[in-house]
């Protein structure tokens, strides 16, 4: 019984497949099984797939039609494991070939601790660094590892965003997976997001300060999509109803938070106000603003006014 199953799961990513491919045949930590899905993809990708899983600790599950879910891939690919720990190794990423490794022996010595994730490179199309990115939240310290109480990593995560910002960096639990009833098939985008934040709840999260895993941003991706057509903003909030709804948060605290959230919205919205998507998507975040907190339109008109006097001062400033 293998220790560790690798979950591949693909769509359309046959530039990218077979970098990926190999960043995981080529770890140094082999007890692995390599378990590969594709969910109906068109451009070739299966070809490069079925020449992979030709090796003996490789199966591939291909579906016939798309599942249109990203979640339900993992989903399937989880039931499908053996092993005890997880990674689930997305085909447009790659990893440094000692991934598993620096993480397996985490997971090994500390029972406590559900999941690790390590530091993660952003790169572009070809593979190249991207210059300038850094680990996701900015607003927090990533220079050193640690494990902390997942719990509390969810308190911090209200005021900077997930922890996790690329689900390649990251190996958990199997059984904490299945515990908690897996990832949420309904999300697009921040489905990953929630279920790591489920899964804190449950024990501890620790973190590898060595740059393991090469997160690779293009358009082409879901996360590009669900930035502009206000999928993002919803799901933010139904994953933030959440952690308040299962974290102790003062009244006052809450309003902060709410506040905060109010602004990125803002932010993100107001220029696109005209758009008929966006006009949809905003009424779905007005009804989740609600059920965080009942002065959400206190909010919101203290955020457009402040938006506005801003935009005020600095063209007034221009005119110098």
């Amino acid at each position: 019984m293998p220790l560790v199953s690798v979950i591949i799961p693909n769509y359309n990513h046959a530039a990218f497949l077979r970098q990926r491919l190999d960043s995981v045949a080529r770890q140094t930590y082999q007890d692995f099984e390599i378990i590969v899905l594709d969910d109906a993809s068109t451009d070739g990708s299966r070809q490069i797939l079925e020449a992979f899983a030709g090796q003996s600790r490789v199966s591939l599950h291909c579906n016939d039609t798309n599942s249109g879910s990203t979640f339900k891939q993992w989903n399937k690919g989880v039931k499908l494991a053996r092993g005890k720990y997880v990674w689930i190794a997305e085909s447009d990423d790659f990893a440094d070939s000692r991934f598993l490794e620096r993480l397996v022996p985490v997971l090994e010595e500390y029972p406590r601790v559900v999941l690790v994730k390590c530091r993660s490179q952003k790169v572009d199309e070809q593979g190249r660094d991207i210059p300038g990115a850094v680990e996701d939240p900015a607003t927090r310290d990533w220079k050193a590892s640690f494990i902390v109480d997942g719990r509390e990593d969810c308190r911090l995560q209200l005021q900077h965003g997930s922890s996790i910002a690329n689900a390649s960096a990251v190996l958990f639990r199997r059984q904490t997976y299945l515990d908690i009833g897996g990832a949420d098939e309904s999300f697009r985008m921040c489905g990953d997001w929630l279920l790591w934040g489920r899964m804190m709840m449950t024990g501890d999260f620790a973190y590898r300060a060595e740059p393991l895993n090469y997160y690779r941003y293009h358009g082409g991706s879901v996360r590009s999509a669900c930035q502009t057509n206000g999928i993002r903003d919803v799901e933010d909030l139904r994953v933030y109803r959440y952690l308040l709804e299962n974290l102790e948060v003062t009244r006052s605290e809450s309003r902060r938070i709410c506040d905060g959230i109010v602004r990125r919205w803002i932010r993100r919205t107001m220029p696109s106000f005209r758009n008929g998507l966006s006009a949809v998507r905003n009424r779905e975040v007005l009804h989740l603003l609600k059920d965080i907190d009942a002065w959400y339109l206190w909010h919101i008109g203290k955020q457009i006014t402040l938006r506005t006097l801003s935009g005020g001062i600095r063209y007034c400033s221009s005119l110098r």
